[in-house]
């Protein structure tokens, strides 16, 4: 049929640029391989990973931590996400994917490489402050980070809401991946995943990096012309998930009105096309 076939070809390219040309033997090795994995089948963070609303809650997680000035350092100086930023995305969808679906054995072999690659990033920010991306604190920050967005875009977009309890799981079930890489005290559930992003506040700000990353995610893209409409429709929603003061931060437009009514309408659209694309053909 026309639309199986229009299914599969939107699916196809969705997947290739998420997951780059190695993505279906990946596919295959994380969801294929016998084994015990770290998360059970019904487990929140499967739930959370698995789900189209990740387009949106990965725009947002890079946003919100992109406001940590040693961060943001390290990733302006050693992540190439300008030159090479499918390839960058590829790499991490990949890891995520190895991590939430993959075999035990697997998923600390991902761990132990980015442990090993972390090991070696080094620098200076512009402030004059050296950042090692092995710095427990940092890597606690991130994790706080992707956590946060990745559940507000589930909670918002996602096809199957987790309730308090499944909130919960959630952030303890992610804090476990946080804590291999290197991660220390990460918060255990929602609530003190909120108050942790607190305590981050008086260190963040926008530094002239983390605005020109913003400006290059929101307003200038690697996507052909066809494609940036769709694209931005995932980014506006992807800022209105961010806290009012991470948006004046990037100096980013806040219009409730519009925000809750038209671009939300177009989140829930556009999630839900990108589910029914990847949907696995029965």
């Amino acid at each position: 049929m026309l639309v199986d076939t229009v299914r599969t070809r939107l699916g196809s390219a969705l997947f290739s640029r998420v997951a780059g040309p190695d993505g279906p033997a990946n596919r295959a090795r994380i969801h294929d391989k016998p084994g015990p994995r770290w998360f059970a089948p019904d487990s929140p963070v499967r739930t959370v990973h698995g789900d189209a609303s990740m387009f949106i809650g990965g725009i947002a997680a890079l946003l919100l931590q992109s406001l940590h000035p040693l961060a943001m350092a390290a990733v302006a100086g050693h992540s190439g996400y300008k030159g090479d930023p499918w390839g960058r995305l590829q790499r991490t969808s990949t890891f995520l994917a190895v991590t939430t679906f993959g075999a035990a054995e697997d998923a600390q072999e991902a761990v132990d490489e980015v442990r090993a690659v972390h090991a070696r990033i080094r620098g200076t920010a512009s402030d004059g402050r050296p950042y090692r991306a092995d710095d427990p604190h940092l890597l606690t920050w991130v994790y706080t980070a992707e956590a946060y967005c990745f559940l507000a875009a589930h909670q918002r977009f996602g096809a199957h809401p987790l309730d308090e309890e499944g909130r919960n799981r959630y952030v303890a079930e992610a804090a476990r991946v946080a804590t291999a890489l290197g991660a220390e005290d990460t918060p255990a559930d929602l609530p003190a995943l909120r108050r942790r992003l607190n305590t981050y506040r008086p260190e963040l700000r926008a530094t002239p990096a983390a605005r020109e990353a913003a400006r290059f995610l929101l307003l200038t893209p690697p996507l052909p012309w066809a494609i940036r409409p769709a694209y931005g429709v995932l980014a506006a929603n992807a800022v209105g998930l961010l806290p009012r003061w991470a948006r004046r931060e990037l100096l980013l437009p806040h219009v409730p009105v519009v925000e809750e009514t038209f671009v939300r309408l177009g989140g829930h659209g556009m999630t839900r096309a990108i589910r029914w694309a990847m949907r696995p053909p029965t």
